[in-house]
């Protein structure tokens, strides 16, 4: 199990697609943000400002990067990259696990 030491945890989470995707946001020492959430099924578009590392801790997940026109299936214990200022799209069948690290 991966834990984070020595981190601050906001109390109010984050709620996205009327409750659908929630997380929590993890402040660290250094200034780096994370948050720690989860994804119920259904298809979503988000949109981001930062880089972002998005590593799926459990579940499978699929992903349509910008500008591509592909699916790319991502499972528990692998990650994707998205770019800055950009939108992404994801869908899934289960619920899905994720740690997002904004880079």
């Amino acid at each position: 199990m991966k834990t984070f030491e020595n981190v601050t945890v906001a109390v109010e989470g984050n709620s996205y697609f009327e409750g659908a995707v929630t997380s929590r946001t993890i402040l660290f020492a250094d200034g780096s943000k994370k948050t720690l959430g989860f994804m119920q099924p259904g298809e979503y578009e988000f949109g981001t400002a930062a880089a972002e590392l998005m590593e799926i801790t459990s579940g499978e997940i699929e992903v349509k990067l910008p500008g591509s026109n592909e699916w790319i299936k991502v499972r528990g214990g692998e990650s994707f990259n998205v770019p800055a200022n950009s939108k992404f799209q994801v869908k899934m069948n289960g619920m899905v696990d994720y740690c997002c690290s904004y880079l």
